[in-house]
């Protein structure tokens, strides 16, 4: 035997039932990968079932298999023949180095902490679902979602958030991605051709409007919210907000400027999409309520687990005005036929037991130790600096006094003593330095005499998947850095 066979000796080896299907795989794998070029003709069904110690039919069989599938080809009389057809793909080299946690420190936001998902009481769920579930809805569901998430929905959003929650009009999307992808499709079908963004906000924006067909328009923000000098002057009539917690700067918009915004949706026939992100973490107060319960017909609201469970979820909603409900629908339908049944319905099993509410609850408690362990960290380690932003969702705006900048010269240090940060700067659309940040909590002492706005390191510090322990060592190293 040649050694271009002895590679198919493997599947000679394999249990008497296996052996055909070993030998079929060998064979693919050994075409796609180059070792049997194009063109290299193979031993007769004979010669190879000697070869191998297996029965002629065995080879007869993987033959006649794999030249129906196109790798091997034959004719009567000429033998058999690797095919041409057969292109392999190669690997993209990765570099798949684990990160250690013990060298490196990630206050980069937008996940929560993993480690806190339900996983018991998850699975309990997940049990219950599958002894009740009848066998009929395990088909294609309604686009919208199951009725009975949406039901579960409408009452947890209108008690939580203060939302006007149809069930008719809560579509179940993958994430608050979908449902902007969803919206952003059927604006555009309508004739919408841009949309205005907050700036600084979500770096996700433009790509997910883009992909749609809009192009977005970049909006200040001042201390209340969104600028609405620059709004009306923008001529958008589509607006992304985060109303209850501005991403990435932390301020609440002021009880009038949520007025004057809608009062520009009603002016120009508009719609506000307001993204409640993160609207269920409030450490200092209860949470404000979403901007939709307001004006259902004028602002189109989404959410979803990814802050409260896991992103790996993708579960989330979107509750969108009459006008646009049944396009939204359609468009989900078209999309993806619908979300995965046994998800929705484990999801609303969690959320009517009240598992639901008390993970909130855990995570709220969890969250608000690692937002005071991280202003503490900050008072020891970078006096002077200031907090701004609410004392609220999964991440905070931490100004440090120019002493340690320049930013440019502060990032580059820290992410040589292995510390992962971002600044405000990296969340600007439209050129701006990020954006104003509010009035702020100074931390450890008074700003140093000169500083001066633009000349200060500005940082957005993710510390909801982070422990207390972790926070501190992770201040500390920036603090060794510079």
């Amino acid at each position: 035997m040649t050694s271009a066979w002895e590679l198919l000796l493997p599947a000679a080896s394999a249990p008497a039932r296996a052996r055909g299907r070993a030998l079929r795989e060998a064979l693919r794998d050994a075409v796609r990968s180059g070792r049997l070029a194009a063109g290299t003709r193979l031993p007769s069904s004979r010669d190879l079932a000697a070869d191998l110690g297996v029965s002629r039919g065995l080879v007869t069989e993987a033959y006649e298999q794999l030249t129906a599938e196109g790798y091997l080809r034959s004719g009567r009389g000429a033998g058999t023949w690797v095919g041409d057809a057969v292109r392999a793909g190669r690997p993209r080299a990765r570099d798949l180095s684990p990160r250690s946690s013990g060298d490196l420190a990630d206050f980069v936001p937008g996940t929560p902490d993993l480690s806190l998902f339900p996983r018991a009481a998850w699975a309990a769920a997940q049990r219950s679902v599958l002894a009740d579930l009848p066998h009929e809805s395990l088909g294609y569901p309604d686009p919208r979602g199951l009725p009975g998430l949406r039901t579960a929905l409408a009452e947890l959003l209108a008690r939580r958030r203060g939302v006007v929650a149809d069930p008719e009009r809560i579509v179940v999307v993958s994430g608050v991605a979908q449902a902007t992808a969803l919206l952003a499709s059927v604006l555009h079908a309508r004739g919408m051709r841009t949309a205005g963004v907050e700036d600084p906000g979500s770096p996700q924006h433009h790509a997910l409007y883009a992909s749609a067909g809009l192009d977005t328009t970049p909006l200040p923000l001042d201390d209340e919210g969104l600028a609405t000098g620059p709004l009306y002057a923008s001529g958008v009539r589509v607006v992304v907000t985060t109303p209850a917690h501005q991403f990435p700067t932390g301020i609440a918009y002021s009880a009038r400027r949520r007025a004057e915004l809608l009062g520009w949706a009603r002016s120009v026939d508009g719609l506000v999409l307001e993204d409640d992100y993160d609207g269920d973490f409030r450490y200092d107060r209860a949470p404000v309520g979403a901007l939709q319960g307001l004006d259902p017909e004028r602002v189109a609201y989404t959410g979803s687990v990814s802050k409260s469970l896991a992103p790996g979820l993708r579960l989330g909603w979107l509750l969108v005005p009459d006008r646009l409900a049944d396009d939204v629908v359609e468009r989900k339908r078209t999309t993806d036929l619908g979300h995965p049944t046994l998800d929705q319905a484990v999801f609303a099993r969690f959320v009517e037991r009240g598992d639901y509410d008390r993970r909130l609850r855990v995570c709220q408690r969890a969250y608000r130790e690692r937002r005071d362990a991280l202003v503490a960290a900050l008072a020891e380690h970078f006096p002077g600096s200031r907090v701004t932003g609410i004392a609220a969702g999964l991440h905070a705006i931490a100004t440090l006094p120019e002493r340690y900048g320049p930013e440019e010269g502060f990032l580059a240090r820290v992410a040589e003593a292995g510390v992962a940060v971002r600044s405000l700067a990296a969340y600007a659309h439209g050129g701006a330095a990020g954006g104003p940040v509010g009035g702020g909590q100074v931390v450890g002492g008074p700003v140093s005499e000169g500083s001066a706005p633009g000349k200060e390191v500005r940082l957005v510090l993710g510390y909801a998947h982070l422990t207390p322990g972790r926070i501190r060592a992770g201040v500390r190293r920036m603090a060794a850095a510079v």
